[in-house]
């Protein structure tokens, strides 16, 4: 039987800030290898019989799955849009519902967008051995088995076994103390719980009627009320935001019968946290893990990141050091789980930090922060050929465009006009303006800013082909 993979790709991961942001958090960052995390966990799939994956992730980050799904060739109408967070069992309830609507009934392999799994044949096989168990109408999720007594994690106990590497699940413990933590790794009979599951739509679909009619009702509802928009599924707002939130977990999996859990060996990791993420990577001589611009004098088991600027420590130990363009996190790895108080800070104080970088992507290409000052502003403006900005005015700002790469074709008023490499145009406050790409290469220009108010939401659309208007 054919999978659909199902790759849950919400969440904010503010632990790890100044990375992670709202506006991008962690599971669209390149943090292991060369590929972002949702793009990996696309490639990890490459040998398993799967359709193309569905991927479900909030509306304010559909235009950046968008994109990274465009560049692995992955792209095909295959992001269904949170209008609002309900949790995994109503996002997992959507997809279902949209796999079934064709007659089908495939194997539903639900992923999480940030995970890293370094040893990937292992992975594949747990998959290949809870196959047969899902074929049988078993819901089956995967247990990691532990590699050292986790406190930060929950716990699935393995009952009566089914096969030599699976077992009936026998209970779902929430993350426990470091006491019993170590009582469940001794025993070996508990595993992590990965979050990772399969199981037919059809049966999941069954088990939440029968659990959460609630769920399954408002779900229904919500996808049936659709409208097209580009490769996007949007669902009904009002119907899914009147739906509980609530994960898999409690709404099916730990009241079904046919709950069943696969030992799976594969050196997985959650990323929740700078340490973790520190354990996971590849390290130096001295246990430290560098990226970017890094000097590193008589320092060891450090995790250190640049963005943009060269960072250099010196008799620094078991620290993690972050920069980015506008933030530098520097902290203890044994305290890194207390970051998430920095990014609740941030917000109490009325600070960005938390929820954009300074570069922010759009559907037509990428927009950068230069410098701010009280009535100016100074952006660049990265546009991918063949894309266009939409048709817009501005109440409270003017811009001035300088064309810096390739060829640019401007709508100011009623003209129409191309500019060229060190060219450039003034556009009043109050005008109808549009900016495209019509060249074979990215169009580069800096645009600057000038009024009395230079914030984002000083905008009206006419025109907008990414469905803004």
């Amino acid at each position: 039987m054919v999978l659909c993979p199902i790759i849950m790709a919400g969440g904010n991961g503010s632990r790890l800030w100044p990375l992670s942001r709202v506006l991008y958090p962690k599971q669209f960052l390149v943090l292991d290898g060369d590929a972002t995390m949702l793009q990996q966990t696309v490639h990890r799939l490459a040998s398993l019989p799967c359709t193309a994956p569905m991927v479900i992730c909030n509306e304010e980050h559909r235009f950046l799955v968008a994109e990274q799904l465009r560049k692995i060739d992955k792209l095909s109408n295959n992001i269904i849009l949170e209008p609002v967070g309900r949790n995994t069992a109503p996002a997992v309830a959507l997809a279902a519902f949209s796999a079934v609507q064709n007659g089908d009934d495939p194997l539903l392999l639900v992923l999480a967008a940030d995970h890293i799994i370094k040893n990937e044949q292992a992975f594949r096989q747990a998959i290949e051995c809870a196959i047969p168990l899902a074929e049988k109408n078993h819901l089956v999720t995967f247990g990691i088995v532990p590699q050292a007594p986790e406190t930060g994690y929950g716990y699935i106990r393995r009952g009566e076994a089914i096969t030599e590497s699976s077992y009936q699940v026998a209970q779902f413990v929430e993350k426990p103390n470091l006491e019993t933590a170590n009582a469940y790794v001794a025993s070996g009979e508990f595993y992590w719980n990965s979050g990772m599951f399969l199981f037919k739509a059809s049966q999941y679909l069954s088990e939440l009627k029968k659990f959460r009619a609630d769920i399954y009702q408002a779900c229904e509802q919500a996808l049936a009320q659709t409208t097209p928009d580009l490769n996007f599924i949007r669902v009904d707002k009002e119907i899914f935001s009147g739906c509980p939130d609530d994960s898999i977990d409690y709404a099916v999996m730990e009241k079904t019968e046919a709950a069943a859990v696969v030992a799976m060996d594969a050196s997985w990791n959650d990323v929740g946290s700078w340490s973790s993420l520190w354990h996971v990577s590849e390290k130096d001589s001295k246990e430290n893990v560098h990226k970017g611009d890094v000097i590193a004098v008589d320092s060891e088991k450090n995790y250190v990141y640049s963005e943009n600027a060269l960072v250099a420590t010196v008799g620094v130990k078991d620290f993690v050091i972050v920069q980015t363009a506008d933030a530098v996190l520097v902290a203890h790895r044994d305290q890194v789980q207390d970051v998430k108080k920095v990014v609740e800070t941030i917000k109490k104080l009325g600070r960005q930090e938390h929820y954009t970088h300074r570069d922010v992507y759009r559907p037509w290409g990428l927009l950068s922060s230069i410098d701010d000052g009280e009535r100016y502003a100074v952006k660049r403006v990265s546009v991918r050929p063949g894309e266009k900005l939409s048709l817009q005015l501005h109440h409270n700002r003017a811009e001035h465009w300088i064309v810096v790469q390739g060829t640019a074709k401007v709508t100011r008023g009623e003209e129409t006009f191309y500019l060229t490499e060190n060219q450039s145009t003034y556009l009043p406050t109050g005008i109808k303006h549009s900016l495209e790409n019509p060249g074979k290469i990215n169009l580069e220009l800096i645009e600057v800013r000038s009024g009395s108010y230079l914030g984002e939401d000083d905008i009206i659309r006419f025109e907008d082909r990414y469905g803004r208007v």
